[in-house]
């Protein structure tokens, strides 16, 4: 009886402190989400509108990966993205598991693990990925358009870099 009571106790726990990191995750798809129905529902494809000297909001389809990465193939490259996404959430979810208590870290993880399953979604749905972000800077051009789970992902990276590199360094 005292097993069952202790296994139910860990697998509880380890629910538990998932749940946060799962809950900043599903606020990250929630908002990709949103945000790119509202695009779609007010833009054209390819339709620009200027809001800075420096931003636009325009609606893009990326059928690659970032920087339009293989986006001129024959389709099987919605697939191989979309498969990408399912096991880097996979592995995600176990090492939040494993690295719980790490506060940086799971913050990391769970802003990757929402921005991948924003664009998993995408591509599931539509084929393509929805970009509508449209920075763009004087003579250097314009930077390839991005979204809520595009920022997601690029700033738990640098979360995810900044926790090693601050990690490395107090060895």
């Amino acid at each position: 009886m005292a097993t069952k009571k202790s296994t139910f106790s860990a697998s509880s726990k380890a629910r538990s402190s998932l749940t946060p990191w799962l809950g900043i995750a599903a606020i990250v798809i929630l908002l990709d989400q949103i945000t790119k129905i509202t695009i779609e529902r007010l833009f054209v494809y390819g339709e620009e509108r200027v809001v800075t000297s420096f931003f636009n909001l325009v609606l893009a389809y990326n059928r690659g990966a970032a920087f339009s990465f293989l986006s001129n193939e024959s389709g099987w490259q919605r697939y191989f993205f979309t498969a990408i996404g399912v096991i880097a959430v996979v592995f995600i979810i176990t090492q939040l598991r494993k690295n719980a208590g790490q506060r940086m870290f799971c913050w990391a993880m769970a802003l990757i693990m929402g921005g991948a399953i924003g664009n998993v979604i995408d591509r599931l749905a539509y084929g393509h990925v929805i970009d509508f972000l449209d920075f763009h800077f004087g003579s250097l051009g314009h930077f390839p358009a991005f979204n809520i789970a595009d920022s997601a992902i690029f700033i738990g990276a640098v979360l995810f870099i900044y926790d090693e590199l601050r990690r490395v360094n107090k060895n």
